[in-house]
């Protein structure tokens, strides 16, 4: 160990950490006296974190499960850095009372999950993956698309990535309705987007792209009854969390022709099984929960997380700091 690195042990979990940056491994290997990386190239369950999680220092996270029982085997953590947005599967509570500091990183993906959410969109409007699977067959299908111009895209959520996918969609002549209920009304003036109750959202949108973050009001908030307002031939698409939808509710609205189709980047469950019957839908397009990872996007997590993990390492408040009640506590 060198003069000027901290005596700690940081565990590292996303799999795109540094992936495609090289630099942020070298700085987190100079920065720290040891450095553990994932075994498995996917989240990690609560019981394969237990036997990793004894004696670090940081804890620099992907979509991992952190729960009460991770947080008590850490006897020594100050800092679960997400790599990411969402602290949904952390135990926020049981952090805080052990005096644990819960990091993320806003903005740092909107633009790439926005631009995923739009690409979504177009690859529903032009059944652009039916044609590319008919074409590699040796058929030649005869696809009839949808335009996006000039359509109506209700947004359900209106955060960064929901900003992000409002202002690209302004390109495309689109009109596009908003629902949030901590919307920030001049954002939304100074972005041309209508604030819109939820439920004449749905009836008039031809999109519904979700960009809510996950908690008690909305797991599952795309049930039966939400899918019955929607306009009939529209389309959903998730790239915020798969806990969002009732996946049999989406499943029977699909199949009854009620929705016309779907796009989905999560999963209540990930990977979903293989005869998940979902999977069996053509109108669905999946892909394994990537809207996040491109270089751009991977790099700025990476970074911001490693600052933030660093930081309170160092016993520094990190401004990305989720429980900031913590340091009431300290002082």
């Amino acid at each position: 160990m060198t003069n000027d690195q901290l005596d700690c042990k940081v565990l590292v979990t996303p799999t795109s950490f540094g992936r495609g940056d090289p630099a942020l491994k070298n700085a987190i290997e100079k920065a720290v006296r040891e450095v553990v990386y994932s075994p498995f190239d996917r989240p990690l369950t609560s019981a394969e974190l237990i036997p990793l999680v004894k004696d670090i220092d940081g804890y620099i996270a992907g979509l991992d499960r952190i729960d009460e029982s991770v947080i008590e085997a850490a006897s020594k953590l100050k800092v679960i850095a997400r790599y990411g947005v969402g602290v949904d599967k952390v135990s926020i509570p049981a952090a805080t009372r052990r005096g644990i500091a819960v990091t993320n990183t806003p903005g740092a993906n909107s633009a790439a999950v926005a631009e995923m959410s739009i690409g979504l969109m177009l690859s529903l409007c032009r059944e652009i993956c039916r044609a590319d699977r008919g074409t590699r067959k040796g058929e030649w299908p005869r696809v009839s698309g949808i335009g996006l111009r000039g359509k109506n895209v209700g947004l359900i959520g209106f955060g960064s990535v929901g900003r992000e996918v409002a202002s690209r969609l302004k390109g495309f002549g689109c009109r596009v309705l908003v629902s949030d209920p901590q919307l920030d009304t001049k954002v939304a003036e100074q972005l041309g987007v209508y604030p819109t109750p939820i439920e004449e959202l749905l009836a008039e949108a031809d999109f519904v792209s979700l960009h809510a973050s996950l908690n008690p009001g909305t797991d599952s908030m795309v049930n039966a009854g939400f899918l019955s307002k929607m306009k009939r031939g529209s389309f959903l698409v998730n790239t915020a969390r798969g806990e969002l939808i009732d996946e049999q509710a989406l499943q029977v609205a699909i199949e009854d022709g009620h929705i016309r189709g779907a796009a989905l980047d999560c999963f209540r469950k990930e990977p979903p099984g293989k005869d998940h019957p979902i999977l069996r839908l053509d109108q669905v397009l999946l892909t394994p929960h990537i809207a996040s990872h491109t270089d751009e996007a991977a790099s700025a997590m990476g970074w911001m997380s490693l600052q933030a993990c660093l930081s309170v390492l160092r016993d520094e408040k990190s401004p990305y700091t989720v429980n900031r009640d913590i340091y009431e506590k300290k002082s």
